[in-house]
């Protein structure tokens, strides 16, 4: 693999070139001062700029086009063609497999396998130009897994162990580990704009955010959320002002700000409200709502997309999936046509038009959850089931 500090380098030449560029023509007035060795900010008014159609980074070349699904209930990936529609693969991971996270450099998709009790847990890599695994790394706990803006360090999210662990990007030794007791069920995750703090989001206890210092690595302070109970996913705005917090309790994204650190809005979606992706062009946001309020799959209503305009902060339009469903985690195609979803109460994967709303479903194994599509365009990935900058 590509050494974090070696890409990082090539890439800010490009990045910094480009800024130049932008600020020569009048665009924009001042750059972001950013955490040092990431790379720079293209446009401080979107900074999904670079994750727009069509903007594939060299490292990606040659990866094969598969939306890669980890079913929870059966220890595997199923591998699904995009343009066929259909499984064209699968293959055993380690136990209760959570999410598939693209690594910082581009070059690895990682498997979350958290285990079933304590410190158990691995990571299993996946070669995205083969589409096929490798050997597993001991890892403990990882639900999930971030990586540093700047490439240094893999974070690996114990949420069972309640802690943070920061490890190697690439071998995951670990390098230190950030206690988070405030936290119960440490969970979902993005980055300031400048990625020097991250807001993490807290399942259980009543639900609630912490903010973490990513330059001193230390958590430096807690939000409850007015109406929440299970925060899921987390995602910052395009110009770096809000984040976008879904509840599956409250039914609906809260508005963090997030320099302050308080709440200031919240949008209603449907009922177990839960993933969020932006759209290519970084102008919506689709929330996804499971139908399910609570996370042992009870029903409680329909399952849909609620896609949001960044512009007005409010529900444009509501996808719902045919028959019910349970649409979780997943990601954009690359050309932003196709929204790619995990069904995890009735072991599908729904692929839904981003124009029409339409919906495909192909039957994978049980509780699908965090899958990825790949490749996606970015310069690099921050984490999650790819969340590029």
């Amino acid at each position: 693999m590509t050494s974090p500090s070696r890409v990082n380098a090539t890439r800010g030449v490009g990045a910094a070139l480009a800024i130049g560029l932008c600020v020569a023509a009048g665009q924009f007035a001042q750059a972001i001062e950013v955490m040092e060795g990431m790379p720079p900010v293209v446009d401080p008014t979107n900074l999904y700029s670079e994750t727009a159609a069509g903007r594939m980074s060299p490292a990606v070349a040659g990866a094969v086009p598969r939306i890669y699904v980890p079913s929870l209930g059966s220890d595997q990936v199923y591998v699904i063609d995009p343009d066929k529609f259909q499984v064209v693969d699968r293959f055993p991971v380690g136990r209760e497999p959570h999410h598939i996270v693209p690594s910082w450099d581009l070059k690895t998709l990682w498997v979350a396998n958290t285990g079933r009790r304590g410190a158990e847990g691995s990571l299993t890599p996946i070669d995205p130009k083969t589409a096929r695994p490798g050997p597993a790394i001991r890892v403990a706990d990882p639900y999930n897994l971030y990586f540093l803006p700047n490439g240094r360090s893999a974070i690996a999210v114990a949420e069972r162990l309640r802690r943070l662990d920061f490890r190697d990007p690439q071998e995951m030794a670990m390098q230190q580990s950030l206690a988070t007791p405030q936290c119960p069920g440490v969970n979902h995750a993005d980055f300031s704009i400048d990625g020097k703090y991250a807001i993490f989001t807290c399942e259980f206890g009543g639900g609630g955010l912490i903010k973490v210092d990513m330059v001193n690595r230390k958590v430096v302070d807690r939000l409850s959320l007015s109406r929440g109970g299970m925060p899921q996913d987390i995602r910052i705005a395009p110009d770096g002002k809000v984040f976008y917090v879904a509840d599956m309790m409250a039914d609906g994204v809260f508005v963090v700000d997030g320099d302050a650190f308080k709440e200031i809005g919240f949008i209603p979606t449907g009922i177990g409200s839960h993933g969020l992706y932006p759209s290519r062009d970084g102008t919506k946001l689709y929330a996804t709502y499971r139908g399910v309020g609570d996370p042992h799959g009870r029903r409680s209503g329909p399952g849909g997309v609620s896609v949001i305009d960044f512009a007005t902060r409010a529900v444009v339009v509501n996808w719902p999936i045919p028959g019910g469903g349970s649409p979780d985690m997943g990601n954009v195609s690359a050309d932003g046509k196709l929204l790619w979803l995990s069904g995890r109460y009735h072991s599908v994967v729904y692929a839904i038009d981003t124009t029409t709303g339409a919906v495909t479903i192909i039957p994978v194994g049980r509780e699908p959850h965090g899958l990825t599509v790949w490749p996606q365009p970015g310069r690099y990935s921050l984490g999650h089931t790819g969340n590029m900058r």
